[in-house]
């Protein structure tokens, strides 16, 4: 059988390299660099990746062939992007797997924007990277795993030493969000496997907070569970279902944490259990059965798809509006022209509700109008168009379109108006699943109530949002000094060398790792830090050394060794900084300021917004303004509100909270926290 990849790479008359996926960048194999990562990755690139004869935008790139089985040889591709609070690196390297069905294609110029990649992993040359993203089976691979993947991905970072990873873990499955659900189960995230961990959290969360409230979480008491929901209408399900669990269980399950580590225990389990099955099944049983679950569900996702929308002449007809029929009709015409050229043009995704709102405002000037239909569309057909509506990967409504095929599904439509026209029976509620027949979904019945929607508990409350308010989890490399003959030494720029009006102590570079041999003197060192630090930063192109600030006396003749301990660090003094530079910080010129009433002074990634007087950013969330809302086009603080004159009435974000809540609070769970702790969960 012929590997399509590999035929590309004979007709290219190239012989390729070939490595295997799971042995792939294991200590010594292929290769076993012991420089910094701007060095290494040279290496790497020389004698793991053959060139490709082309660029993606000017941008060089490699491919490394990694084979995971007799049918299956997987393309990793390197890319050498030459160009925060952190200084413009002169080199970043992408690392990427794209999807199963881009094996075989070359690399387009959007490849560093597509965010279906399995495996995308930015590392600058100065060791410090991140992991955009990564997807395995769940994520429309139909060969590797996401424990495949990252594996691969951690021992790249370890043979080629990159210093500090970084990954914003929004991961969700079945509708849980697993930096929560892991977090409980195992005390950790899905990325804590590898070593990841806190790094900071939104919304003022501190490492501390978020350790206190996965604490309040994991050890919630089952029994205490059972009794809290005594007198609800989940009580015998979750009774159920924890009784069933604790007579499978060898060991005794006490806490909400032992339950679910259990659970997701046995689920890992029979999802192997299903595979072994799979694999020994008939060929052409398997392969019927296949193709008539393919074919079922594409009959019923069509049909589905129809049952659960209405057509917006219908829709109007029930609502009690101050506009003519023939208004609103005219206005979902025009929003739907405005999705169809924005389809057009773009190609894929949709339009966020503001961008909409503004494209129709061209047409229309009656913003209550717009806003009225805007509120009115989602599920709706207008014309031979469905438009739908959600939250995007930004947490941002967001409006799509899909064509109808009149013709096709006229039938289909007539129907869907009759079956909505008809008034509907009385439903009875679904019945309850049984325990242990399904255990994700037990999982995922026992995550929305338990952890979401904890009967009349606000400690729990605001422990599962500062869960959720922490995205931000990084892996930092240890230093190991090697057992060689070399000296290593962290560089840093002495702070007084940036000026403070334009760059701030805390964004001086990382120290950049030198090696220098056991004989070399303090010229050498000089002279190993100027190569070092213009090699890395855009800014240091020029920068000449001039004083050593660690060594005292000591002149440029004069030896190293004894002098400084090796994985010590050193500051430097020079000249020739280009202060005045585009290319300073990463995130661009920034003076904006964050002083936000949640405790963030900086920005954390989410939405923001500024006051127009004050020009300082806080929180939509912690103005009150929800996600799904559009910002305000005029934007003024409380504090700035306040200058004018009296508020009126208190903020409604105004949290208070008596000392007598809080010690109930911890009491009522039978948890032994101080006072102190609960205040610092509420900060």
């Amino acid at each position: 059988m012929s590997i399509p990849i590999l035929e590309t790479c004979r007709k290219r008359k190239r012989r390729p390299k070939l490595f295997g996926l799971h042995s792939f960048a294991e200590p010594g194999c292929p290769i076993n660099p012991i420089g910094p990562f701007r060095d290494n990755i040279r290496i790497f690139l020389k004698q793991c990746a053959e060139p490709e004869d082309y660029c993606v935008k000017g941008m060089p790139l490699w491919c490394t062939l990694l084979v995971r089985d007799k049918s299956c040889v997987v393309p990793l591709y390197t890319i050498e992007e030459g160009w925060g609070n952190h200084l413009v690196s002169k080199r970043k390297y992408h690392v990427v797997i794209p999807n199963d069905r881009d094996w075989n294609k070359p690399l387009e110029d959007n490849v560093l924007n597509i965010h279906s990649h399995l495996l995308h992993g930015l590392i600058h040359c100065n060791g410090f990277g991140h992991l955009l993203c990564i997807n395995g089976i769940e994520g429309g691979s139909k060969y590797l795993y996401g424990r495949e993947i990252m594996d691969l991905w951690d021992r790249i970072c370890e043979i080629l030493k990159a210093r500090k990873i970084s990954v914003e873990d929004a991961s969700k499955k079945h509708g849980m969000d697993l930096r929560l659900l892991h977090g409980v189960a195992y005390g950790h995230t899905w990325f804590g496997r590898w070593g990841y961990k806190f790094c900071r959290g939104s919304y003022g969360v501190s490492e501390e907070n978020y350790d206190r409230a996965i604490e309040i979480l994991s050890f919630q008491k089952l029994d205490k569970i059972i009794q809290d929901f005594s007198d609800r209408e989940q009580s015998r399900q979750i009774k159920c279902m924890v009784q069933h669990y604790r007579d499978l269980s060898e060991s005794q399950l006490v806490t909400i944490r032992d339950l679910f580590k259990f659970m997701l225990t046995i689920k890992s389990r029979s999802a192997l259990q299903k595979k072994l099955v799979a694999a020994t099944a008939a060929p052409s049983a398997s392969v019927q059965k296949n193709s008539i679950r393919i074919s079922f569900h594409k009959k019923d996702n069509s049909k589905e798809k129809y049952l659960r929308c209405k057509r917006f002449t219908s829709v109007i007809a029930h609502m009690d509006s101050r506009w003519p029929a023939k208004r609103l009709e005219f206005a979902a015409e025009v929003i739907v022209d405005a999705l169809k050229q924005h389809k057009s043009e773009v190609g894929h995704g949709g339009m966020t509700r503001q961008d909409l709102r503004d494209a129709a405002r061209m047409h229309i000037g009656d913003t209550g109008l717009l806003d009225y239909v805007l509120k009115s569309m989602n599920n709706v057909i207008v014309g031979c168009h469905i438009v739908c509506r959600g939250i995007n990967s930004a947490r941002v409504l967001e409006y799509t379109i899909d064509d109808v095929d009149p013709v096709k599904d006229l039938k289909l439509l007539e129907a869907t108006e009759e079956i909505h026209q008809k008034p509907l029976p009385d439903l009875l509620p679904a019945p309850a699943p049984v325990p242990g027949t399904d255990v994700y979904n037990d999982v995922v019945y026992l995550y929305n109530n338990t952890l979401l929607n904890y009967p009349e508990s606000e400690l729990l409350e605001l422990a599962t949002q500062a869960v959720l308010d922490s995205k931000h989890f990084v892996k930092d490399r240890p230093f190991r000094d090697e057992d060689d003959q070399l000296l290593r030494f962290f560089c840093q720029v002495m702070p007084g060398l940036f000026d403070a009006e334009n760059m701030a102590t805390e964004t001086s570079p990382a120290g950049e790792l030198l090696m220098v041999p056991l004989h070399a003197t303090v010229f050498d060192l000089k002279q190993a830090a100027e190569k070092a630090l213009r090699d890395t930063y855009c800014i240091m192109d020029k920068f000449v050394v001039t004083e050593v600030d660690n060594l005292g006396e000591m002149e440029d003749r004069d030896v190293l060794f004894g002098a400084l301990e090796s994985g010590a660090e050193i500051l430097v003094r020079g000249s020739g900084i280009d202060l005045d530079s585009n290319l300073k910080h990463e995130g661009g010129a920034h003076n904006w300021i964050v002083r936000c009433e949640c405790g963030a002074r900086d920005d954390d990634g989410e939405r923001m917004i500024a006051c127009e007087i004050c020009e300082v950013w806080q929180h939509t969330r912690c103005c009150g303004i929800e996600d799904s809302e559009a910002v305000p086009p005029l934007f003024v603080c409380p504090g700035c509100c306040t200058s004018f004159g009296p508020p009126m009435t208190n903020s409604p974000l105004e949290f208070q909270c008596s000392d007598d809540l809080l010690l109930d609070s911890a009491t009522m769970y039978g948890m032994d926290y101080e006072y102190d702790n609960c205040i610092g969960l509420l900060q």
